[in-house]
């Protein structure tokens, strides 16, 4: 039962991201073009995601999940290297690509070479992240 709700969850994601014009690059790389020819409704996606999302957090509280299992936790508020790092990182990638780990899948099916060579480095970018954060995180912090 998880496995075929895990399913229709990831087809409605992807379903969503299809609706919404999110695989489409030119729409993503158009929010971030603010001082050209703008595309707002990125906006409208995330608020979107975002909303729906802040209550759910404030509903599960306390509860576990109907299938079995735990929520996970939220996640702690810590401004670190890890997270700016990771940040600018995946921004750079999105902006020059106008593609995210969903839209990057959903490309896979329609995005010719170009789409199958971002998965890729994508994918590899996910297997190093790990030492390199180690190495990083092995290093003094400046004073």
């Amino acid at each position: 039962m998880r496995a075929l709700l895990a399913f229709l969850s990831g087809g409605l994601f992807g379903a969503g991201l299809l609706v919404s014009g999110m695989v489409d690059t030119r729409k993503v790389q158009g929010w971030l073009d603010i001082f050209g020819d703008w595309d707002p409704t990125l906006a409208f996606v995330l608020g979107g995601a975002i909303l729906p999302m802040a209550v759910a957090w404030r509903l599960t509280e306390g509860r576990r999940p109907a299938l079995g299992g735990v929520f996970p936790p939220k996640p702690p508020v810590r401004l670190d290297r890890s997270l700016i790092g990771g940040s600018v990182l995946f921004g750079m990638g999105w902006g020059l690509v106008g593609l995210c780990p969903g839209p990057a899948m959903a490309s896979l099916t329609f995005g010719g070479v170009e789409g199958l060579v971002f998965f890729a480095a994508m994918l590899a970018g996910m297997l190093i992240a790990r030492p390199i954060r180690s190495r990083l995180e092995a290093m003094p912090s400046p004073a």
